[in-house]
């Protein structure tokens, strides 16, 4: 059966003229000429048979339609795309595995571990993409994402690397040379915040015996890694899992004030649908981040 879809030169004109709301911009994007672009879009309203476009003295606007459509087209190009490459990347039969990370945890932890990963699997490519919180995997291209939390994601694997440590750190500067400060000094600093761990200060001045102290104050940061530069720049006293700033605490760019760490009741998961349990790339990755996650604890990190 015939598909009722538009050309694809006409869906990407389309989505660029979108875009920038301007055909002469859209052809330099695309290496067409203005009326190219023009024609492309035209031919994709007379198709639809419905207009995307509002045109008021050369000035572009898209309709309400155009506006769902644009969003509906960019998604789906995107897809296209990515499949493509994905596609692409299967010509030397090694695999590809689509993984879904922690922004922080994937710089910090993950892809400096993965040439060992490489040295195992030479043929296999690991895309890398950051998800901050979970999803349905239905919805998705991804085989497997890392998560923090519960061991909780209907319909999926779940398998336990290892807990995590928050310690807090600062620069040397901020304290001007002092390293023992007890958790009510450490309280009339300023506190840099995770935005989505707002209680981990509250948690940790709690676990000292200090539950008067305005633990609210200070900045909020989305990624731990701004909240890391943060504390480097001296801004505050930031609370991170430890192993997100071993380097910097090996170098001397930050410090821990106090030591006294918050040990968090969650863990980092590898999640998989359990419909690609027994996929032979996501058995041969689970099988290296637990051997990863495990030489990780034997050498001191979180259990």
């Amino acid at each position: 059966m015939r598909r009722r879809i538009p050309s694809i030169e006409a869906l990407i004109a389309f989505e660029a003229a979108a875009r920038h709301l301007s055909f002469t911009r859209s052809a330099d994007e695309l290496a067409l000429t203005q009326s190219a672009v023009g024609r492309q879009v035209g031919s994709l309203e007379e198709y639809l048979g419905v207009p995307l476009f509002n045109r008021v003295k050369k000035r572009l606007s898209l309709t309400e339609i155009g506006q769902i459509y644009a969003r509906q087209v960019r998604e789906n190009l995107g897809r296209l795309e990515r499949d493509t490459l994905a596609a692409m990347a299967h010509r030397d039969a090694g695999g590809v595995l689509e993984i879904a990370v922690i922004p922080t945890f994937a710089t910090r932890w993950l892809i400096p571990r993965l040439p060992r990963f490489y040295a195992e699997h030479e043929r296999v490519t690991v895309n890398l993409t950051t998800r901050a919180e979970p999803f349905l995997f239905t919805d998705t291209p991804f085989d497997a994402a890392i998560h923090f939390g519960d061991p909780v994601w209907p319909g999926s694997c779940a398998k336990y690397l290892f807990g995590e440590e928050m310690t807090p750190v600062c620069s040397p500067q901020l304290l001007k040379g002092r390293t023992d400060l007890q958790p009510p000094e450490v309280a009339n600093y300023t506190l840099l915040h995770q935005s989505a761990r707002p209680d981990a200060w509250r948690n940790w001045l709690a676990q000292a015996g200090i539950h008067d102290a305005d633990c609210m104050r200070g900045q909020r940061y989305e990624l731990f890694s701004m909240l890391v530069e943060a504390a480097r720049a001296g801004l505050g006293i930031a609370l991170v899992p430890r192993f997100f700033v071993s380097h910097e605490l090996e170098l001397g760019e930050l410090i821990v004030p106090c030591n006294l760490s918050l040990r968090s009741d969650k863990g980092y998961y590898l999640v998989y649908p359990e419909c690609k349990q027994n996929m032979p790339l996501v058995q041969a990755f689970e099988r290296w981040m637990l051997s990863e996650a495990g030489r990780y604890v034997e050498l001191g990190g979180c259990r």
